[in-house]
């Protein structure tokens, strides 16, 4: 088994339904509805060869307690409900089943948390330019 990359992590997400590739701050992701799923970490707190991976908070604790050579969590991840996984100590299996839990609360998340990073320009609202009021 060799070790595993961003490329094994696109695999085994992209074999989970309506999962797609895309991109999150210019990093390789995978994304559900336009949400993060789990990306490349951009930001340098996190090790080389990480993933971070959309989680509930409950079982991030869980893992980083359990398994802390696998997990982990930095001071710019730690407010998000992400976890950090070093891919060169997970397995194959899993990493699958992580990413098959980060679907599952992907699809159950409350569109206020949803990572709206890819929304085109004409779909944000424009600061200081108001909308017409209704003719009645």
């Amino acid at each position: 088994m060799g070790m595993l990359n961003f490329d094994t992590v696109r695999e085994l997400g992209l074999a989970l339904p309506d999962v797609v590739d895309g991109t999150a701050y210019g990093a390789p992701a995978l994304k559900l509805g336009g949400k993060l799923l789990a990306c490349v970490p951009v930001n340098k707190s996190a090790e080389l060869n990480s993933i971070v991976v959309h989680i509930d908070l409950e079982q991030r604790a869980e893992l980083l307690r359990q398994q802390p050579d696998i997990y982990y969590i930095t001071d710019h991840y730690a407010p998000h409900r992400t976890v950090l996984v070093r891919l060169s100590r997970i397995t194959r299996a899993d990493l699958r089943e992580l990413l098959r839990d980060a679907r599952r609360l992907v699809m159950r998340s409350a569109p206020r948390t949803a990572v709206t990073i890819d929304r085109p320009k004409s779909a944000v609202r424009q600061s200081g330019v108001r909308k017409r009021p209704r003719k009645r």
